[in-house]
């Protein structure tokens, strides 16, 4: 499955919220330098749906803070 995400690179509270349309904000202590927080995102997304992180994929917004992510289904 492919979702969407705004990323809050930086906060204070890590955490992950679904909002109403089905998307998500990922909050990760990671600054946006160097792929940090992309890398951040990837391992919170992956412990969110339970599945190894070198299978969750971004997808597209690389540099933007709307990313989509890919995830596979879990079994």
């Amino acid at each position: 499955m492919i979702i969407s995400v705004r990323a809050k690179p930086g906060a204070k509270k890590p955490g992950i919220e679904r909002l109403e349309d089905g998307s998500y904000v990922v909050r990760v202590a990671a600054r946006a330098i160097e792929g940090a927080a992309n890398a951040a995102l990837q391992q919170a997304l992956a412990a969110e749906f339970n599945v190894a992180a070198s299978h969750v994929r971004l997808v597209s917004g690389a540099k933007s803070k709307i990313k989509r992510f890919e995830i596979p289904d879990s079994r």
